[in-house]
């Protein structure tokens, strides 16, 4: 990845869990992103596949342009690697992991945009430049484009997220819709980006913090955008990104109902969100719980309406949600308590 100096640089925040069969993909196509340098870190949490072998290889392959790092998550002095892989020990969830490779970029005086990547996304060759032409000046909070389905690249994933003050349920702009017919939103109409591909500033990192830990899996961004204060969000319709979304969770998607896994974080979280940022809020999300377990059960999804009671009632998850995470996890994962965030 050898770029002109003069080239502006974004650092890339990835986290894997069990990602081999796609982060490579996503590395090979940062690799031809133009106008930019990239200086890219990957937390691995704890993955139980060959996603740290896969991420050696590909760097071992692109050797004579990609400079490559690898540390422990206990070890996170400052590198200047542009690939640097963090071996988490333990699965802490997606913020914590997020947090880690903030943390590690950070420390680059250079970089002053922080773009959040899942590894099941591939990125167009432009759309690094279009964050950074859009993000020059710093003066905002958060940043996001238009997220495509990488199976059906002509239909929407996300152009941003908007929360219902009635229960908390979270809705991405445009989901489904066609992508040459849909209207880009702008920054208004946002309540927040959705952390798949989202660019923070450095101002917004050092003004309001890290991502809250608490929540594990889903909301995290949504938190981080209510905690954003009057910094703007930044709505740049040039950036695109194709995501597969949901590879090793069970993420809803078009023709694919959410897992039990996915629901019992997802209707936890909402409960966390809306205790702290709209407790008015409390009885339409349960409310909102009860009518869609009454829809799955006549369908036969009993599992994702355990998941949901559960989650939504802070009980401890069933079975088949606790079996899918490693038991070291399960203290991080399913704890009732507040966790801290890491220092920055």
């Amino acid at each position: 990845m050898v770029q002109p100096v003069d080239q502006p640089v974004i650092g890339v925040a990835i986290v894997t869990y069990n990602s081999a069969k796609i982060i490579a993909n996503c590395l090979s196509s940062l690799l031809l992103s133009q106008g930019v340098r990239l200086r890219i870190v990957i937390t691995d949490n704890a993955s139980e596949d060959d996603t740290c072998d896969v991420v050696r290889a590909w760097a071992n392959e692109h050797a004579e342009t990609v400079s490559f790092a690898e540390k422990v998550s206990e070890n996170l002095e400052g590198s200047d690697a542009t690939l640097t892989l963090i071996r988490s020990p333990v699965n802490g969830g997606f913020a914590e992991a997020t947090n880690r490779g903030l943390s590690l970029l950070m420390q680059d005086a250079e970089i002053e945009l922080f773009w959040l990547l899942n590894p099941d996304c591939v990125v167009l060759p432009d759309t690094a430049e279009n964050y950074a032409r859009a993000g020059a000046d710093g003066n905002f909070a958060l940043m996001g484009g238009r997220t495509r389905f990488h199976d059906h690249p002509d239909r929407v994933q996300t152009d941003g997220g908007k929360v219902s003050r009635w229960t908390g349920v979270c809705q991405s702009v445009n989901w489904g819709r066609e992508a040459a017919s849909a209207r880009m939103p702008v920054a208004d109409e946002l309540d927040f980006i959705t952390g798949a591909n989202c660019v923070a500033s450095r101002r917004f990192l050092e003004n309001v913090g890290l991502m809250e830990e608490d929540y594990f899996l889903y909301y995290e961004e949504v938190d981080w955008a209510f905690r954003r204060g009057d910094l703007e969000l930044r709505v740049v319709p040039e950036a695109e990104v194709l995501h597969h979304g949901g590879t090793v969770i069970g993420t809803t998607s078009i023709g694919r109902r959410p897992s039990p896994f996915a629901n019992y974080f997802n209707y936890r979280n909402r409960m966390r969100f809306v205790r702290r940022f709209l407790p008015l809020s409390a009885v339409g999300a349960y409310v909102f719980v009860l009518a869609k377990v009454i829809q799955l059960i006549p369908v036969g999804a009993f599992s994702e309406a355990r998941a949901i009671i559960a989650g939504a009632l802070e009980l401890p998850p069933p079975a088949d949600v606790r079996a899918l995470l490693a038991p070291q996890s399960h203290d991080l994962a399913f704890s009732p308590r507040h966790r801290e965030r890491m220092p920055r």
